[in-house]
């Protein structure tokens, strides 16, 4: 039995193309310094020695390129897709498979990178932005992760970029989410002997897919007299396209406001990020009686809005810029697990459709005002999503992937500006092999039709901002991380 990729992940596999690429990733900065072990002199009170008169923590692995790559290695079991690569089937006669890389070399995935000491942010977010340039290479299993080394303080950071096809809930995480521990005490999972599969042929796929085709032929003649079947499961697909081209077209009766934000001209990418205090956005949301998402989005109205009077000081901004946001803070619908940990990378959710109010030059206003907008649209179905759609989802076939890519795209290019993406919980403090991770920032995939990403982070006691945009549209980029402390600042003091 092949393993066929679902029609969402055929969709962002085929999206991919000379001017976009549809991979994401993780960024996450650690402390060796703050996890180096004590010896028992200077053991903590109540912290058990070992024979050898260190503590336990000295007699972890250092956090080295080898010690990376044995603890991808033990993980990996827990993300197979990472081992597997993507494999076209002739014609487009069914959605490409899973199969096992027999080549699978763990070290051409992860890679040591570093920086001129010391390297600051801006070093270390123009070494991002040339990573996420490059598209992935599709022979082999479609990931990346990068060691970096050199930073200012001793600090490391650990970069890592997935095609989005390999991501899909809890069952296949991102591989950053994977590498990390909620203690400072590494769990290491039973070894795993794993042997790939042979990888089927071509002609077999094209037999497996011929006979998934035709594996109920005399069903064909009942579907000719009633009317049910094969056939009327076609009319079924034909008519719910229809409904969802006609749910798009009436999103573009309402389009998004005309934008450079709408632009796209190379898969050349630049990348940046801001932090903030989470602990004085949320006083903020607590005295206008908001939330912290309501702030988040706030501050990125206030980003947006010096952006535009920065790119023509003599223009006035519009007065909107629309954005697209997950629902799950805002659905009451939503049972929330409170043992399940909510993590960075959150893709395939609900989301809404909602308007950033960037000609308010007052922050308060503009707070209410998109505190407001957003719980007015988080309860109108008019501007749900479920995300990007294939056309044809009921349908194996994929003769003309690049022609549905591009339909895709110019029916979804004027639905909304910007891509925000959040997180529904702060999330607890994380460790890459008993090394703590000082910060966490996701990085979104940047579609067609988009030039810019938005990615906010609730970690430890800061939200922390991730810009990825196009660099031939935006080529200021680094200017909105100072915007995002500008705009922060305006709400705190008129608070």
């Amino acid at each position: 039995m092949v393993n066929r990729l679902s029609p969402r992940d055929a969709m962002y596999y085929f999206l991919d193309d000379s001017r976009s690429t549809t991979h994401l990733g993780a960024l996450l900065v650690v402390d060796p310094g703050a996890g180096e072990a004590t010896k028992a002199g200077d053991t903590a009170a109540g912290e058990k020695t070992v024979e050898d008169g260190t503590t336990p923590a000295s007699r972890r692995p250092a956090l080295d390129y080898q010690s990376l790559v044995s603890l991808v290695e033990n993980r990996l079991q827990r993300a197979p897709r990472y081992r597997q690569v993507v494999r076209e089937v002739t014609l487009g006669l069914a959605r490409p498979v899973w199969v096992d890389d027999r080549d699978f070399d763990i070290n051409f995935h992860i890679r040591r990178s570093g920086l001129p000491r010391p390297g600051g942010p801006a070093d270390l977010a123009e070494l991002v932005s040339r990573v996420m340039s490059r598209p992935l290479d599709r022979t082999r299993p479609l990931w990346e992760m990068y060691l970096i080394e050199g930073l200012a303080d001793g600090r490391l950071a650990i970069l890592t970029k997935s095609h989005r096809c390999l991501i899909d809930g809890p069952e296949n995480p991102e591989i950053s989410e994977v590498i990390c521990d909620a203690t400072d005490e590494p769990e290491l999972l039973p070894e795993e002997l794993w042997m790939p599969g042979s990888p089927p042929g071509s002609t077999s796929l094209v037999v497996g897919a011929l006979a998934e085709a035709m594996a109920r032929p005399g069903d064909l003649v009942e579907t000719m007299v009633h009317g049910n079947g094969l056939v009327s499961e076609v009319r079924s697909v034909v008519g719910n396209t229809v409904r969802r081209i006609g749910d798009v077209v009436g999103q573009l009766t309402d389009s998004a406001p005309h934008s450079p934000l709408n632009n796209s001209g190379t898969t050349t990418r630049t990348f940046t990020t801001a932090y903030v205090s989470r602990r004085d956005c949320a006083k903020i949301a607590e005295r206008h009686d908001c939330t912290v998402n309501d702030v988040e989005l706030a501050i990125i109205s206030g980003v947006m809005r010096k952006w535009m009077l920065s790119v023509d000081p003599a223009a006035v901004p519009a007065d909107t810029v629309r954005v697209v946001v997950p629902l799950s803070p805002r659905d009451p619908g939503v049972e929330v697990d409170a043992a399940a940990e909510p993590g960075w990378i959150g893709v395939g959710k609900p989301s809404f459709v909602t308007d950033l109010p960037v000609g308010e030059s007052n922050p308060t206003v503009r707070l209410a005002q998109v505190a407001g907008l957003a719980e007015r649209y988080a309860q109108s179905s008019r501007r749900m999503t479920t995300g990007p759609s294939p056309l044809f989802p009921e349908l194996g076939m994929v003769p003309f992937a690049d022609i549905s890519s591009r339909a895709f795209r110019s029916l979804d290019s004027r639905s909304y500006n910007v891509p925000v993406a959040m997180s529904t919980a702060p999330i607890a403090h994380r460790f890459v092999l008993g090394v703590p991770v000082r910060e966490v920032f996701y990085i979104p995939v940047l579609v067609s039709q988009r030039a810019l990403a938005v990615s906010v982070v609730e970690y430890g006691d800061r939200l922390q901002f991730a810009f990825i945009a196009d660099r031939g549209v935006i080529s200021d980029l680094p200017d909105m991380a100072e915007y995002v402390t500008e705009s922060f600042e305006e709400l705190l003091v008129t608070d």
